[in-house]
C-alpha cells in the first residue's frame, strides 16, 4: 500500500458529503400541502392549456404533422 490511508480519507469525506445531501424534508406538514397543491394547480393549468391547444388543432384542421 503505497499511498498510505489516501483511500480511507477519500472514503471518509465520500461519506460525510453524502450524509449532508439526505436531509429530509423541513417543511411542516401544512407547508408540505401548500407546495403540494401548488404544483398540482400548475399541472392542471398546463393540461388545460393543452387540451385546449389539441382541441384548436383538430377544429382548425390539424396543422403540421
Amino acid at each position: 500500500m503505497t499511498r498510505g490511508n489516501q483511500r480511507d480519507k477519500a472514503r471518509e469525506a465520500a461519506q460525510k458529503k453524502a450524509a449532508g445531501a439526505k436531509t429530509k424534508n423541513t417543511m411542516s406538514g401544512t407547508e408540505f400541502a401548500r407546495a403540494k397543491e401548488s404544483a398540482a394547480d400548475i399541472m392542471r393549468q398546463k393540461q388545460a392549456a393543452s387540451e385546449a391547444k389539441k382541441a384548436a388543432a383538430a377544429a382548425g384542421g390539424g396543422g403540421k404533422k
